[in-house]
C-alpha cells in the first residue's frame, strides 16, 4: 500500500503542480511586500540626508543674512527649521524598527503542509 502522498502525486499530478504554483505566487507576493518596505525606508533615508544638507546650507545663509542686516527675523529660523523637521521625520521613518516577519505566510503555509503530511502518515500507519 502506498503512502497517501504518493498516491496523490501519482493519481493527481495537477494538484501538486497547482500547489507549487500557489507557493510561487505567495513567494512573489511576499517578496514584493518586503522589497516595497525596503525601498520606502531607503528613500526616506536619502531624503533625510538631503534634508540635513539643505538645512545646513540654509542655516549658513540665515547666519550670513542675519549678520549682514544686523537684525533677527523669524524666517531665518523657520526655513532651516522646516528642513530639519523634514530630515528628522524622514530619519525616524527610515530607522524605525519594523516587525520583520518577512515571508511569515510562506513559513506558516510550509508548516501547515508538513503538519498535514505528518497527519496523513499517521492515519496511513493505523
Amino acid at each position: 500500500m502506498l503512502h497517501p502522498i504518493y498516491s496523490t502525486v501519482l493519481g493527481h499530478p495537477e494538484l501538486i503542480a497547482d500547489h507549487l504554483a500557489n507557493y510561487g505566487a505567495l513567494l512573489r507576493e511576499e517578496a514584493h511586500e518586503a522589497s516595497r518596505s525596503l525601498i520606502a525606508r531607503m528613500v526616506a533615508g536619502v531624503l533625510a540626508v538631503v534634508s540635513v544638507m539643505l538645512a545646513l546650507g540654509l542655516i549658513g545663509v540665515a547666519v550670513m543674512l542675519g549678520a549682514m542686516h544686523e537684525r533677527f527675523h523669524w524666517t531665518l529660523v523657520a526655513v532651516p527649521g522646516a528642513a530639519m523637521l523634514i530630515a528628522l521625520l524622514c530619519a525616524l521613518y527610515a530607522s524605525r524598527q519594523r516587525d520583520l516577519h518577512g515571508f511569515a505566510e510562506l513559513r506558516a503555509q510550509v508548516e501547515a503542509d508538513i503538519h498535514a503530511l505528518h497527519l496523513a502518515g499517521e492515519r496511513h500507519e493505523h
